[in-house]
């Protein structure tokens, strides 16, 4: 399929007008609708917004692909726009987005718009096309850029030469979460690399229509060595004893050259598969996580993220059974349903903590011990802390019992995963939390009597460290760390004050970097300036993440103004005994559900205004700047 077949000329705009990412989808949409490429622009609109609201369609590198397969398309096309001042489209890299293609598909025309999607990604992964896309004055211009790749990408096929003697022979397979863009991308930065390096390489696409070109098992077994670059699960068993090379989907774009240079040396560690798990040789002399500290936070975080959507979804229905008590009564069928649903919800919380915790260490065997473990934690009093260690312990636990059944003859191999895992690993991991658990029990039972007995001046220093937590890495370790332990507290006790103060600190460095976008406009970017506005409702909503593109931009003014305001506003929350009784929700869930919500927005906007004054007065203006602050202007 050759792109310039649905890149119609007519369609395309070369100056949009809009800077701001519903009103530049609006203007596209519009010429579509002019054109009568669709017949309802309300119906095709709804349609891309339920896309962009799954993930945003802004890729990175100046590029957006918004796209919808819809009814109210009559023909299919592809609009292309392109913006010279750059549109703030919430994307991937958060940076400007300068080249838009708007794919349009009819609801019957089976998956073309993936088909077009694939194309496009595969296309703009080159340098070389954006530069010319740059350079475009006229729709004929666009086209003979996409005419030309198309020629030079006919003449290039690196993956299907022929493998003989001792030429070097790489496999790979590419993959992101939504399944489209990055995925191709990869496939073809890869593809070009190997092709510059004299390297015969077969790429698999694991993208959202399934797997294509998968790899044989006959190539899998000549390769030198395999290149994994996916941000999702992919089907490991199959390179069980080769060289495999797990990367990021990013750094199979980025990366090209490196990730194929050790591959084709087998610079990488050897998979080994045994029933239901993984494991690598030397592991972390490849990995640039493999640190202990990375490690053990990447299996902390595992579990939590398993556990949030049961923290988030029956704290806040929890909370709402409580705000309805004294209106409705606690036998009313409002108050005991909401109150029954969220409990429910609660009383699986530190088991999937557990049970997910140890998946991440012992892969599939690991989930039974490790919520059995989570389960026991609960039942001795333990509490978050118990489960926590419980999950780590079982996962490990769960590791030494893979061991020590290796020598199990493979005519017992499918005994070894269904009977053996199971029932040893429960064993195992039981007798183990029997007796550890009145060690935690008894550590958990001294931390809330603490905790009770905290002095205001004591509550308030927690309050500022927690606060202050959540606004160091916006989202990272720091601000995991702090939301985990305030969660630790709110499952143990239902004490939701200390969720007051993390809240706190996630809420006021997006709020402060929208305020100080409105006061200080000659501090900030056009680009900012649009982007500030987004930062209000992210705020309120209690939604770090929108201040991450200004901090990396400019780190140590972002950063130091947002932790000191955030440890006033955490401070604060202790001194006037705020709590919020959710751990998420932001403004709604303080105003409606909290315990003193006037002196919470107070000391909110306090803190939103300390960061706010901070920044703008430390920040320089603008002219001072070529684009955005440098690292040497930070140093």
């Amino acid at each position: 399929m050759q792109i310039n077949d649905l890149l119609r000329k007519d369609l395309m705009i070369l100056d949009l007008k809009a800077t701001e990412k519903e009103a530049v989808i609006d203007e596209m949409i519009a010429r579509l609708a002019e054109k009568n490429v669709i017949s309802d622009a309300a119906t095709y609109k709804e349609g891309i917004m339920n896309r962009e609201a799954q993930t945003s369609t802004g890729l990175g590198d100046g590029i957006a692909m918004p796209h919808s397969k819809n009814k109210a398309v009559q023909e299919p096309a592809v609009l292309f726009a392109k913006s010279e001042a750059g549109v703030d489209y919430e994307s991937l890299d958060g940076q400007p987005t300068h080249f838009l293609f708007m794919i349009a598909a009819p609801e019957g025309g089976n998956d073309l718009h993936l088909q077009v999607l694939a194309s496009l990604s595969r296309k703009l992964v080159n340098p070389e096309v954006l530069e010319h896309l740059r350079q475009a004055e006229t729709p004929e211009d666009v086209q003979a850029v996409f005419a030309d790749d198309e020629q030079e990408t006919n003449e290039v096929k690196p993956d299907t030469q022929n493998v003989s003697g001792k030429e070097k022979f790489v496999v790979a397979v590419t993959a992101c979460p939504t399944g489209i863009a990055h995925t191709y991308m990869a496939e073809d930065a890869l593809k070009r690399k190997a092709n510059e390096m004299g390297v015969t390489i077969r790429v698999e696409t694991n993208g959202s229509d399934g797997a294509k070109n998968v790899l044989t098992e006959d190539e899998i077994r000549r390769a030198d060595g395999v290149i994994i670059a996916a941000s999702k699960k992919v089907e490991l068993a199959r390179f069980n004893g080769k060289h495999v090379l797990q990367r990021p989907v990013a750094e199979g774009i980025n990366k090209s050259e490196e990730l194929i240079t050790k591959a084709m040396n087998q610079q990488a560690p050897i998979l080994h598969v045994d029933g239901d798990t993984t494991s690598s040789d030397n592991a972390s002399s490849d990995d640039e996580g493999g640190s202990v500290w990375n490690t053990l936070y990447k299996d902390l975080m595992n579990g939590i993220s398993h556990m949030l959507p049961f923290v988030v979804g029956g704290g806040i229905l929890l909370a709402i059974s409580f705000a309805l008590e004294p209106f409705v009564g606690n036998e009313s069928v409002f108050f005991t349903s909401f109150n029954s649903i969220g409990s429910a919800a609660f009383q699986f919380l530190i088991p999937i903590l557990a049970g997910y915790i140890a998946y991440s260490i012992a892969d599939r065997p690991g989930l039974l011990p490790g919520m059995a473990a989570g389960y026991m934690a609960v039942q001795s009093n333990a509490g978050f802390l118990g489960g926590l260690i419980g999950g780590f312990l079982a996962g490990y636990a769960m590791n030494f019992v893979k061991k020590g059944l290796k020598g199990v003859p493979q005519s017992f191999a499918g005994l070894k995963t269904i009977l053996l895992y199971p029932v040893v690993g429960l064993l195992v991991a039981g007798m183990i939390m029997i007796l550890i658990m009145p060690i935690f029990t008894t550590i958990n039972n001294a931390m809330i009597s603490f905790l009770n007995n905290l002095g205001t001046g004591n509550a308030v220093l927690l309050g500022a460290v927690l606060g202050g937590m959540m606004a160091i890495d916006m989202g990272g370790p720091f601000n995991k760390a702090a939301y985990a332990f305030s969660i630790g507290i709110f499952t143990d006790t239902g004490d939701g004050s200390l969720m007051a103060a993390v809240m706190m600190g996630g809420m006021i460095p997006p709020l402060a970097i929208g305020l100080a976008t409105l006061i200080f406009r000659n501090k900030f970017t056009e680009t900012e300036k649009s982007s500030g506005l987004s930062n209000f409702i992210l705020g309120l909503s209690f939604i770090t993440e929108g201040a991450i593109p200004f901090a990396a931009a400019d780190p140590l003014r972002v950063i130091g103004s947002s932790v000191i305001g955030a440890a006033i506003g955490g401070g604060l929350s202790q001194l006037w005994a705020t709590t919020v009784p959710a751990p998420h929700g932001g403004a709604i869930v303080a105003l409606l559900l909290g315990d003193n919500p006037f002196m919470f927005f107070l000391a909110l906007i306090i803190g939103t205004a300390v960061s706010t004054v901070i920044l703008g007065l430390w920040k320089p203006k603008v002219q001072d700047e070529t684009k955005h602050v440098t690292s040497s202007d930070v140093a």
